[in-house]
């Protein structure tokens, strides 16, 4: 399962390498040069797009607000200042808008995954944890087992989960994106590898 495309910003070829750093291209996406935009596009899209899918488990939806994210990324431009990365701020706009959605929404569909998707999520659940045989996924049924088993996470806990997993932000910046302090960000990541593991102790 693929996102849509449709959320890219009408743009001109942008010049500069692929070096540049993703606080370097938001500037000069702010100050007129749109190809910029298309870059950072291009390397984020996907893991917004996971981030915003497990959440709502829905593919029409995701589409809408991954649209609605980078959007909202245009709109801020002019006001965008580097006080911290911006993988940091995009995921900052994504979990608002993800917010936002969850307040009314009511009805979710299962969610279905790639085995390469589960082992991703495996490997952050793997990292510093000591939970090592998870990494070795040897079947659908464990792949299926793992996003089943963070589906079940409470939403908070879910969201810093995926956070790190889809997002690849450390505790400070999932603490920075969801408006909450240090520890608190760190108790919900705590919780959800704790839950994750309980989950799928079987396979150990």
């Amino acid at each position: 399962m693929s996102p849509s495309h449709n959320a890219r910003v009408p743009s001109t070829p942008f010049p500069a390498t692929m070096e540049d750093s993703d606080e370097a291209l938001m500037l000069r996406y702010a100050a007129g040069e749109l190809g910029a935009f298309d870059v950072l596009y291009g390397r984020h899209e996907l893991a917004v797009w996971r981030f915003v899918f497990r959440s709502v488990k829905v593919q029409a939806v995701a589409d809408d607000l991954l649209q609605d994210v980078w959007f909202a990324v245009a709109r801020n431009a002019a006001r965008y200042e580097v006080k911290a990365k911006f993988r940091t701020w995009l995921f900052t706009l994504a979990h608002h808008r993800l917010v936002d959605h969850l307040r009314t929404a009511r009805h979710h569909t299962s969610l279905d995954a790639s085995d390469d998707d589960a082992r991703r999520l495996a490997d952050t659940l793997v990292a510093d944890s000591g939970f090592g045989p998870v990494r070795q996924l040897q079947s659908r049924e464990q792949a299926a087992a793992l996003i089943a088993a963070v589906e079940q996470l409470p939403l908070e806990q879910r969201e810093a989960f995926l956070l790190q997993a889809e997002g690849d932000l450390g505790v400070q910046e999932i603490a920075e994106a969801t408006g909450v302090n240090f520890e608190t960000a760190k108790s919900r990541l705590r919780y959800a590898r704790a839950s994750l593991r309980q989950h799928l102790k079987e396979f150990v």
